[in-house]
């Protein structure tokens, strides 16, 4: 049975929950994806029943629901909406506190006189009481599910010391005293929910990766019947052996061999490139790819499961896995620190009661003291802090973060892997010699090139400006594009349609051996065969340069032919490539990587490189690549070079040393105030004070990365 469960907030809750249905008994195994928040349960019928698992959720704090995609990514969007509008609420708050915080400051060091601080402070508390109470119901909500639940989590501790600096505050004011700490709690706040909201963005972005994957799997196929009749049906009544027709424009719904028929397939999905590939009787053919141009008979020998599309699927739900368990271990030492919070300050309550016969009010000051003090506000900021700053600063550099601990993979990363086309490479042909070609041709190939689908047609529109194409343009499957131009017929398409002698193909072919061609013939006008390549980013020697001084190990990993690939590694200088490689091959040869000890960054675009984008340890992808890898991939890079690959991995380290710093700060500020609160010698009100010294202290250092140079 595969349920929706609603509540899930942290890593913590995947042991909470998995844990707690192995406990009932019949329950053989129970696995929840924290991504897509899908838990799949297996049971004994006799032992237990489904309304049983359901209660024993509702027993943990966690809601449940027979899983749908389109429900599950709905509340998933209104959860995300929320997230923007207590953020939107908490900034505002925030803003418009500190001005009045400010004046406060300035006057309690000069003159201000008390009833004119009150009036501060009560418009302050105007403000941040609604603030508070509809910001930070995220954080309430997850804290009073755990304690119903009978456990903690980290949103406890966080809920009660905003609670608890709200309630000071307000009675502070009451008691017309100088201080009040609206201010902090309402910033507090805002950097909370945007660590959550980055949070809450990569599982949207990791969860889109499968939706992707199932979009290309087609429902039904066409069925070739013995009497040669065909007909729609589902892909479950597909069995291997069967005969299938795939027509022009329509996603290939098989693993098969062609049987009949000749075409182009867009084989992107196998190899990365965007080249389409002729296919004839003999050649296979794979689930999720696009048959072009021709008509097509296929012999199945996959169909519902075990094909190429599945084995993608499966590999990229294996590697959201891993990064699950990696976040959870994360998790689980947050998760420790709340029970010590809560009992730091309830050892102090009863030791100056009990011990020192301290009244219980006296005694409680000091406890709140200790709570307050102890909050875990500096630790909460430390790192999403830090990602809000670098964040920033990557995105001047046309870096886009899907990943919120993408900044701490970055930086651990020891070994860069690249993919040749698309990323090495530009991502479009470029045209060769144009400048020999006369401008009318190239012109006149321009407009019949703007009536053609074909990724060389494309880029010669590009390259030539045409304007539209003529009226009468016919694009002829397979062949290329002819129309009437001047009086006369012209074609753009291949060299036979365009009657080159075979003798002048060769002769280009070997002028030109990693080049593709398509020939222009206008008349009775001697044909023009026009050269593409996909040529090497303007600054991917540079870049590749600078990594390998900086110390990483480049590797290329590419689908396409070992001679493309061998030019490209020489000229970047390259020594460790491999070509030809299926997804499979990549993956295996990133865990041979992880095995000798190596951190991957893996640099990729095409369909195949979206498994070892996310099985990488991290992943980059650049804007033109196809939108399953781009949705696989930990941040993506705009612009034509690769200069943004070498400034993420430099300032997520210098990020990685500011989360350090900001971690030890932490402990070090607990390590001294704790102490010191718990031995009487801290009010609520220095203990609100160090906190938010200790949160403003953290900020400022996170804020340090923007004087620092990419």
């Amino acid at each position: 049975m595969d349920l929706a469960v609603e509540g899930i907030t942290c890593a913590a809750c995947m042991s909470t929950i998995e844990h707690g249905l192995k406990a009932l008994p019949g329950v053989t195994a129970a696995r929840l994806n924290l991504t897509t928040h899908r838990l799949a349960v297996d049971w004994t019928p006799a032992a237990v029943d489904a309304g049983q698992v359901v209660r024993r959720l509702e027993e943990l704090g966690y809601r449940a629901h027979p899983f749908d995609p389109g429900r599950r990514s709905a509340e998933e969007e209104a959860e995300t909406r929320e997230l923007m509008r207590c953020m939107g609420a908490a900034g505002f708050a925030t803003m418009n506190i500190m001005l009045l915080s400010v004046s406060v400051w300035a006057g309690n060091a000069t003159d201000i006189d008390g009833p004119t601080r009150d009036l501060f402070h009560w418009v302050s508390a105007l403000i941040a009481v609604p603030a508070v109470f509809y910001s930070g119901r995220p954080f309430f909500r997850s804290a009073l599910r755990a304690l119903r639940a009978y456990r903690t989590n980290m949103d406890v501790p966080i809920s009660i010391g905003i609670t608890l600096t709200l309630g000071l505050s307000i009675f502070e004011t009451m008691r017309h005293a100088p201080e009040a700490y609206f201010d902090s709690v309402v910033m507090l706040l805002f950097f909370l929910l945007t660590g959550r909201f980055l949070d809450q963005n990569m599982r949207r972005r990791t969860r889109s990766v499968a939706e992707n994957v199932a979009a290309l799997r087609a429902e039904t196929a066409s069925r070739i019947l013995p009497d040669g009749a065909v007909r729609e049906v589902p892909l479950s009544k597909i069995d291997p052996g069967a005969l299938v027709l795939v027509r022009p424009g329509e996603r290939v719904a098989v693993d098969g061999v062609v049987e009949d028929g000749g075409s182009e397939i867009d084989q992107s999905l196998v190899t990365g490139e965007t080249t389409h590939v002729p296919v004839a009787k003999g050649a296979r053919v794979y689930a999720g790819t696009l048959n072009v141009s021709g008509a097509l008979r296929v012999r199945v020998t996959a169909a519902t499961e075990g094909t190429l599309l599945d084995e993608v699927n499966r590999l990229l739900e294996a590697a959201a896995q891993a990064k699950s368990r990696y976040m959870r271990l994360a998790d689980r030492a947050a998760r420790a620190y709340a029970p010590v919070v809560h009992t730091a300050a309830l050892l102090t309550f009863l030791g100056w009661t009990v011990v020192k016969g301290l009244p219980v009010a006296d005694a409680l000051v000091v406890a709140v003291s200790v709570l307050i003090i102890t909050c875990p506000c500096a630790l909460a900021l430390a790192i999403p802090a830090v990602q809000v700053v670098v964040s920033g600063l990557l995105f001047k550099r046309g870096v886009l973060l899907h990943s919120g601990d993408a900044i701490e993979r970055l930086a651990a990363v020891d070994t860069v892997v690249f993919d040749k086309t698309g990323t090495l490479t530009l991502p479009a042909p470029a045209l060769l010699d144009g400048a020999a070609i006369p401008t009318p041709v190239l012109k006149a190939a321009g407009r019949l090139a703007r009536a053609s689908r074909h990724p060389l047609g494309l880029a010669l529109a590009e390259a030539t400006h045409a304007a539209a194409p003529p009226e009468d343009a016919r694009e002829i499957p397979g062949q290329g594009v002819e129309a009437m131009l001047d009086g006369e017929m012209a074609r753009l398409g291949s060299p036979a349609f365009c009657g080159v002698d075979p003798a002048a193909v060769e002769a280009m072919v070997e002028r030109r051996p990693n080049a593709s061609f398509v020939a222009f013939r206008h008349g009775t006008a001697e044909p023009v065969l026009l050269a593409f390549e996909q040529g090497l980013r303007a600054d991917a020697v540079e870049v590749v340069g600078r990594l390998k001084a900086a110390g990483y190990r480049i590797e290329i990993l590419s689908g396409d032919r070992e001679e493309a690939v061998a030019e490209a590694a020489a000229a970047l200088g390259v020594a460790d490539w491999r070509a030809g490689l299926k997804p499979a091959d990549k993956i295996a040869r990133l865990d041979a990587l992880k095995a000798e000890g190596h951190r991957v960054l893996m640099v990729g675009d095409g369909l195949n490189d979206a498994p070892a984008l996310a099985a990488a340890h991290v992943s980059l992808s650049p804007v033109t690549a196809v939108h399953l890898s781009q949705a696989a991939a930990d941040a993506v890079f705009l612009g034509d070079r690769l200069a943004p690959v070498a400034a993420s991995l430099k300032i997520a380290r210098a990020a990685r040393a500011a989360m350090v710093e900001n971690l030890w700060i932490s402990v070090i500020y607990n390590l001294i105030a704790v102490p010191v609160a718990v031995v009487g010698l801290v009010t609520p009100l220095i203990a609100a004070l160090a906190m938010s010294g200790s949160s403003i202290i953290v900020t400022l250092n996170a804020l340090r990365l923007r004087l620092k140079r990419a």
